[in-house]
């Protein structure tokens, strides 16, 4: 018999330490070799680590949502062969190399795990428990010493009028004398028990711990906020021209290829105004001072999934037709929804879409992804009148809430790029005019 120690391996790609997000195995549980016993995650992906021996768990190097270094004691086997550690548990020096498996990236297989359901805190009544219990003790000791309620003629009146007995009534004055306020107090608080005799008051709190890929999403959005000065602008389109033609497109090819949204026809729309503004489609590294435009535009649609918010990548959307995005966007999401989003599927984009769909709201103020310089909002369209000049008509309208990262793009210059983004989805024919003059 020994001990045997698992080591967290190095999983690469510079990954100084990791985090414990799921544990498949407990204490004294029998592990097989080549079985998984944890999942952990690191600044990109979740991995899932295989024992190197069989034996049975005697330790385990933390709780889900620790942190452990690369090296560290990660489990502690009771193994019947000869172990690598002393019997008094104390690991020998040197690492145990040991193959990773990587599955999904940026998405944990379980949620964050729901803390412990508190019951009501009995060390701190609230004023109406301590005046109810102040009552039943006082008046318990009227009743046993068998003597009359000390009260004046018209509490007693009061209290024969109410129908209440004067017995199980405490009183605060002089000698336990009953007064109004006691009376009265005493009647406010059996109405309160007997307006909802069927109600409980609701006392239980509960604690969750950010873990996981929520806690990734915690750090990235308080960076992005902290550290990013904000601009948004909120611009109303008209869609209605567009939607008249994806209706016809869908109709035209709707056996042959996955149905459009106006998605495609918004990622359309920022490949060709970056052609003109190629600083939107761009990477800002604030410590080193430099502004990384790119050719190809690698579009984020921001996704959510059972574990919270994820941003695959559809990459190239400038060569792909409309059909082709469309078909990746409902690729991807559905790849992140299910956990089978490589790594490689979620990270490099360029700049970023994020939308509520139809729970969207009429205007929302979108959070930048780090360390791009744009994204664009998508909120809920809605039939709304329209003056033509003439008379009020009804149009497909939509807000775009587009947010800019305002050290390096200039209000003017996000103003421009926005009302680039509403005249092509207006005039929906000019997606696919090339060589049309920039201005």
């Amino acid at each position: 018999m020994g001990l045997y120690a698992i080591k967290l391996p190095d999983i690469g790609e510079g990954v100084a330490e990791a985090e414990i997000v799921e544990w498949h195995v407990g204490i004294g549980e029998l592990v097989k070799q080549d079985e998984v016993v944890v999942a952990v995650m690191t600044e990109k992906a979740t991995v899932e680590i295989p024992s190197v021996a069989s034996g049975t768990v005697v330790w385990r190097g933390g709780e889900v949502g620790d942190k452990l270094a690369v090296g560290s004691d990660l489990l502690r086997l009771e193994v019947a062969e000869e172990g690598n550690m002393a019997d008094h548990i104390t690991p020998r020096e040197g690492p145990v190399s040991m193959p990773v498996v990587t599955t999904d990236a940026l998405e944990g297989r379980s949620g964050p795990p729901s803390g412990p359901a508190r019951g009501p805190d009995l060390t701190h009544p609230s004023a109406a428990s301590r005046a109810a219990l102040t009552i039943g003790t006082e008046a318990a000791h009227h009743t046993a010493s068998g003597s009359k309620p000390l009260a004046a003629p018209s509490v007693r009146k009061k209290a024969r009028d109410a129908g209440i007995d004067l017995g199980k009534v405490a009183g605060s004055g002089p000698a336990g004398r009953i007064t109004h306020d006691d009376l009265d107090a005493f009647i406010a608080h059996r109405r309160s028990i007997h307006a909802a005799p069927n109600a409980k008051r609701c006392t239980w709190i509960k604690e969750v711990r950010i873990v996981g890929l929520r806690r990734k999403i915690a750090e990235r959005m308080s960076f992005a906020n902290a550290h990013i000065p904000h601009i948004t602008i909120i611009e109303e389109v008209d869609l209605t021209n567009l939607e008249e033609l994806r209706d016809e497109l869908n109709a035209v090819r709707k056996r042959a290829h996955v149905k459009l949204t106006p998605l495609p026809f918004l990622m359309r729309a920022i490949v060709v105004a970056v052609r003109e503004q190629p600083g939107f489609n761009a990477h800002f590294n604030d410590e080193a001072g430099i502004i990384t435009q790119f050719g190809a535009v690698h579009i984020g649609i921001a996704t959510q999934t059972p574990s919270g918010l994820m941003v695959p990548v559809v990459r190239h959307a400038e060569a792909n037709t409309l059909w082709d995005n469309a078909s990746e966007v409902a690729r991807l999401a559905e790849a992140a929804r299910n956990a089978a989003a490589d790594r490689s599927e979620l990270t490099g984009s360029t700049i970023t879409i994020t939308s509520l769909g139809p729970l969207g709201a009429i205007a929302t103020t979108p959070i930048i992804n780090h360390p791009e310089v744009a994204i664009i909002g998508v909120n809920k369209m809605a039939i709304r009148p329209v003056w033509d000049g003439r008379q009020f008509v009804p149009r497909k309208m939509m807000n775009l809430s587009s947010s800019f990262d305002h050290r390096v793009i200039d209000g003017y210059d996000a103003a421009v790029f926005v009302q680039k983004l509403k005249t092509l989805l207006e005039k929906p024919a000019m997606l696919f005019v090339e060589g049309l003059p920039h201005g």
